[in-house]
């Protein structure tokens, strides 16, 4: 089947073909944007499992971000150690704090944020060390402002590359802009977390980064995607046998 017959549905048949396959993804209950932007901080490069418990961990241990952005560097650190990078992100996690902090006329708080354009709470956010345009999509899509974006990590990224919804060469940046272009007008926010956390975990699952050819045959997308596998023909299978 020709991808291209699909032309501006593109996105939401591959979002019906993964819903078909793995099913719809749990509820999300959406962060206040300052917990989802630690969060999102500290999941880069991170298993999600590692990062939900580097984050529960911190709360308890501080009990506030006060006292995270207060606390000596190697208090955070020590707490956040199972994190990938864990000693940059140490430091970046305390610098944000304290510059909300400074910023919002002494308050440690993203609520100001609701309501403001999103183009300027993301180009606000991305001027953070640390923060770039999956952090910055995160909390505007996954917390209580539940903006239009499209968070693209290393799956969603690997994934419009091999279906060539954008060049080889695209960054995350480029690919959000040229996903939100193509994604149905009556996507919002919710829709668009979901096809996100969808992409995610095929990239997971079959669509990996490492020996992902032997998956294709199992692949939903498969007889849609430039670059899958198709499975062999049963007459060179059965003459591989018979070497």
């Amino acid at each position: 089947m020709n991808f291209t017959l699909f032309e501006d549905g593109r996105l939401q048949e591959i979002h019906n073909r993964l819903l078909r396959h793995y099913g719809p993804p749990p509820l999300r209950v959406p962060w206040p944007p300052l917990r989802q932007m630690v969060y999102s901080m500290l999941s880069s490069q991170t298993k999600t499992e590692t990062s939900h418990e580097v984050l529960y961990a911190l709360e308890r241990q501080f009990g506030s971000w006060e006292r995270v952005r207060d606390a000596a560097e190697i208090e955070v650190l020590r707490v956040i150690a199972a994190a990938t990078f864990a000693e940059d992100k140490a430091s970046r996690l305390q610098k944000a704090l304290r510059r909300i902090t400074r910023q919002n006329h002494g308050k440690l708080s993203l609520d100001f944020l609701h309501g403001q354009p999103i183009p300027r709470i993301r180009k606000w956010l991305e001027t953070f060390d640390g923060i770039g345009p999956k952090t910055s999509a995160a909390v505007v899509n996954f917390s209580t402002i539940r903006g239009r974006a499209l968070v693209i990590d290393s799956h969603h990224l690997r994934i419009a590359r091999r279906l060539h919804l954008v060049a080889p060469s695209a960054d995350a940046a480029v690919t959000e802009e040229k996903l939100l272009e193509i994604a149905p007008a009556a996507w919002g926010p919710e829709m668009l977390d979901d096809h996100h956390r969808l992409v995610k975990l095929h990239g997971q699952q079959l669509c990996t980064a490492m020996d992902w050819e032997r998956n294709c045959s199992r692949c939903p997308l498969l007889d849609i995607c430039p670059t899958g596998s198709p499975p062999a023909p049963r007459a060179s299978r059965q003459a591989a046998l018979r070497k």
